[in-house]
């Protein structure tokens, strides 16, 4: 008999966690690594965030347990942020509050499929999305997309995956890792689609607030209303408000799976850490000012790690629309030497990168995209053109 479940065994562990913890532990051991493996801003969280923390710190209320689907105000703030930010109208009853997005996905796939049932995930995708598919017995079914189709995936691509078993449809826009921004256009015609096919919706809209040129981000709820009953509907404050590290999320949903979903966090975590809570309800109140400073400095990095990829040698990448990652192909370099060591994958030419050059990237196998790599532009200008220019050195030899 295995000591360890069959469940839990086959989970892959975080590729983008893993490359993150290589390099810091690199660093540690006092290497000059630059880190473009990271997913979160280099921002600190908001002063009034911390401030809030703190008194919540002191305040006795918050050394007891709330609810399990949060603070009521929190839920209530939710509800009135997501009314603002995208114009979605919900009630706070149908807010849970999670410890973090990542906790949010694995509560919604709990709460909704059972063991056969088969989940849509275009590519490439955040690696954390097939992980609780396999773990509540359903099966993800892989589509790919690519440069060529920006990495949207198309409404006829996505019928001709569909099968009887189909209950849920990944959707991320910003997206995590390619940067695609689905246009209202498009974000309609799959809303549409999945409407008339009677599928679910995950919708992820962690990176709402970080678009940029002419793109924006469209919630597929808003756009097509009728989907609103079959639409799960996850975000957070890690991103907007650079708050990683605090661990709040949430799922919006139809009152039947928030419920059925508050239930299950009563016996799996109780409720989020009430002095997280207060921190996320002080951001979620507050104003948007903090995350336009973050964008512009995003937005810059963006337009200079652009240009700084496009010129490597054997490298193409589009301009990325969201979020603060580049998604670029080294189709070009693979089948090449370098330092000594044949490049046949893009897994071995991350881990050369961070060898030679002492730059961790997350290879594009992590994302079911073999051939590109994803680069986090969330690191200080300075860090930006030393490893570029460490990459380009090392391509250039």
């Amino acid at each position: 008999m295995s000591r360890i479940s069959e469940r839990v065994g086959a989970i892959t562990p975080s590729a983008t966690l893993a490359v993150d913890a290589r390099a810091k532990a690199l660093k540690a051991a006092g290497e000059d690594v630059i880190v473009f493996a990271a997913g979160e801003p280099d921002f600190p969280s908001p002063a009034h965030v911390v401030e809030a923390a703190a008194a919540a710190c002191r305040d006795a209320r918050n050394h007891r347990y709330t609810p399990a689907a949060g603070l009521p105000e929190l839920r209530a703030a939710v509800a009135a942020k997501t009314r603002r930010d995208s114009g979605l109208e919900v009630e706070a009853s149908q807010v849970v509050v999670t410890n973090g997005g990542k906790h949010a996905i694995y509560t919604a796939f709990a709460t909704l499929l059972d063991p056969g049932d088969e989940v849509l995930l275009p590519s490439p995708y955040w690696t954390t999305y097939p992980e609780p598919v396999a773990l509540f017995g359903a099966k993800a079914v892989v589509i790919p997309t690519d440069a060529a189709s920006g990495f949207k995936v198309s409404v006829d691509q996505l019928e001709a995956a569909t099968t009887e078993r189909t209950k849920v449809l990944v959707f991320v826009s910003p997206s995590n890792p390619s940067g695609a921004v689905y246009s209202p256009e498009q974000v309609a015609a799959i809303g549409r689609w999945a409407v008339e096919r009677g599928i679910w919706v995950l919708t992820d809209e962690i990176y709402e607030h970080l678009t940029y040129d002419d793109h924006r981000s469209s919630s597929m709820p808003v756009l097509v209303p009728e989907l609103a009953d079959r639409c799960v509907v996850v975000n957070g404050v890690a991103k907007t408000y650079a708050m990683t590290g605090w661990r709040v999320g949430w799922m919006i949903s139809p009152p039947d799976v928030s419920a059925a979903a508050a239930g299950l966090q009563s016996h799996a975590t109780s409720n989020v850490a009430n002095v997280s809570q207060r921190a996320a309800l002080a951001a979620v109140s507050g104003s948007l000012d903090d995350v336009v400073h973050m964008r512009e400095a995003f937005d810059r990095r963006r337009r200079r790690m652009f240009e700084l990829l496009s010129a490597l040698p054997g490298v193409t990448c589009l301009r990325p629309e969201g979020a603060f990652y580049a998604f670029p192909s080294f189709e070009g370099v693979l089948g090449r030497e370098l330092a000594g060591r044949r490049v046949d994958s893009t897994l071995v030419l991350a881990e050369v990168f961070l060898e030679q050059a002492k730059v961790a990237v997350v290879p594009g196998e992590a994302f079911a995209s073999p051939g590109y790599a994803r680069l986090s532009f969330a690191l200080g200008d300075d860090d930006l053109e030393e490893g570029m220019g460490r990459l380009a050195k090392l391509l250039a030899g």
